[in-house]
């Protein structure tokens, strides 16, 4: 499907978010990359076989501050 050189990761890869962009929608949340992966903005995926992969946002390594 991948037409760049070097070829980008494929979507079963374990590295597929690395793909190159087809597709940017950041008005709807959602983005197409080249190995037919469906990235949204909550970090979840939508995969070319069905298969989802929750949103998984890394977690805050600092210090929560509040407002006082």
């Amino acid at each position: 499907m991948c037409q760049h050189q070097p070829v980008c990761p494929t979507a079963e890869s374990a590295d597929r978010e690395a793909a190159r962009l087809a597709a940017h929608h950041p008005e709807q949340g959602w983005s197409l990359l080249c190995n037919g992966v469906l990235l949204f903005e909550d970090t979840g995926e939508l995969l070319p076989d069905g298969q989802i992969i929750a949103p998984h946002r890394p977690s805050a390594s600092g210090p929560v501050m509040t407002a006082a």
